[in-house]
């Protein structure tokens, strides 16, 4: 066992680098999406660009903090921190006020914070402390249901605040469990649960149902003619007809009228450039509008004249695509999936299963971001609201990412100690 001496010992610099870049990059865009004429500096603090130059300050603040912190303290504490969370989700929904719909912020006067950003962090070192336990076996049922508990806790709580979009980045958590040693057939599933869906929503139900039906007699005649088979080729027909007419009745039903147009907007069975559609028609108009090269920082169009609204936040990539063209994108996506496959790749070199686990969880929340958010702005996923990280404007997510990376860089610098 090594006795550290200095907190930058181990650093992994390559991660380090990247988060500045990414960093500054974010700030930069954020001051071209709401530059105008009569704001011209920078640094001024009235402004978003000014306000997030603020955060950026204390994110490097909170990420000093986390190295200086023994690296035995994050395994040790959490479950209180999860705890802490969760408590916090739980006061959002009495004492928050309603933003758009959604109650998500806790306010201070001026400053508000989004505790479900910060719980997407304590989550994964709820599950990583969990499955990181001696005798843990992901194979045994009490440890999938605990599992999923863990992770279904802070997804009811952020859906009773009414936002989907943050809820929905738990099920990144698919993937840490997949590694440890959940069955491919739990993605397979997943998978073809979400094909149905979207089949439901594109096709007559009736007209699906005998799509299935066919499918299932092919199945009945290439397979074996025995008893088993045929419960369960009939009782898959039957739970895939249910789950069909099901999700014709939430659709119709349970969902609001803006979300069920977002999504048939997004499956092209409606075109509303005016309304839901707006948002990513624009989007694309900016990002196809900056060419191979892009029109120069400050030059864009689109954005100078705030055609794409939430272009600060949700959708800052497009004044990277317009600004910066499809060089800047490429550069931009390059980085983050660089990151995201140097921390998998030291998530593997870890000695703590602690360690390992959570830098999975690490790379598997960035990665959904990162594909949501641009699949978003170009029309290929639903906008659900979520942030690019380090690039979108906000200190809540700025800062929840910063200590979600942090935390892994600080694990991994111990690697050469047993932190379960």
């Amino acid at each position: 066992m090594r006795k550290e001496t200095n907190i930058f010992q181990n650093i992994d610099w390559t991660i380090v680098l990247i988060y500045l870049a990414l960093v500054i990059f974010g700030w930069l865009n954020i001051y071209a999406a709401v530059y105008n004429e009569n704001h011209k500096n920078i640094f001024d603090i009235t402004q978003n660009y000014g306000k997030q130059l603020l955060w950026i300050l204390l994110s490097f603040v909170l990420a000093l903090v986390i190295l200086i912190i023994d690296g035995k303290f994050y395994p040790a504490f959490s479950y209180p921190i999860y705890l802490i969370s969760t408590i916090l989700l739980l006061v959002v929904m009495v004492l928050a006020p309603e933003v758009k719909g959604a109650k998500a912020w806790l306010e201070f006067g001026t400053f508000k914070i989004q505790p479900s950003e910060f719980s997407k962090f304590a989550t994964n070192m709820a599950l990583a402390k969990y499955l990181s336990t001696l005798n843990i076996r992901i194979q045994d049922q009490k440890t999938k249901i605990f599992s999923i508990a863990l992770i279904s806790i802070p997804i009811l709580f952020i859906l009773l605040q009414n936002d989907t979009g943050s809820a929905l980045v738990f099920f990144s958590f698919i993937f840490v469990l997949y590694r440890e040693g959940l069955s491919g057939n739990i993605l397979l599933l997943g998978f073809l649960i979400a094909l149905l869906f979207i089949l439901t929503l594109l096709i007559d139900k009736l007209f699906l149902i005998a799509i299935l039906a066919g499918i299932a007699i092919i199945f009945f005649m290439v397979v074996r003619k025995n008893r088993n088979n045929i419960i369960i080729i009939v009782s898959g027909l039957l739970i895939a007809s249910s789950f069909i007419y099901s999700v014709g009745y939430v659709f119709d039903h349970a969902l609001e009228p803006h979300q069920k147009q977002r999504i048939n907007v997004l499956l092209g069975k409606e075109t509303d450039l005016k309304g839901a559609g707006y948002n990513v028609n624009q989007s694309k108009i900016a990002i196809g509008s900056g060419g191979f090269f892009g029109k120069g920082f400050l030059e864009g169009t689109q954005t100078k004249f705030a055609f794409v609204p939430e272009q600060s936040t949700d959708f800052i990539f497009c004044t990277i695509g317009e600004e910066w063209g499809f060089v800047g994108s490429l550069v931009t996506i390059t980085l983050f999936m660089v990151l995201i496959v140097r921390i998998i790749l030291i998530s593997e070199r870890q000695r703590s299963t602690y360690s390992r686990i959570y830098g999975y969880g690490v790379a598997s929340i960035f990665f959904f971001h990162v594909m949501i958010n641009i699949g978003m702005t170009l029309g290929l996923a639903p906008v659900i609201g979520i942030p690019l990280p380090f690039l979108s404007y906000g200190g809540s997510s700025l800062w929840s990412f910063t200590i979600l990376l942090f935390i892994f860089i600080k694990l991994d610098s111990y690697r050469l100690m047993i932190l379960r």
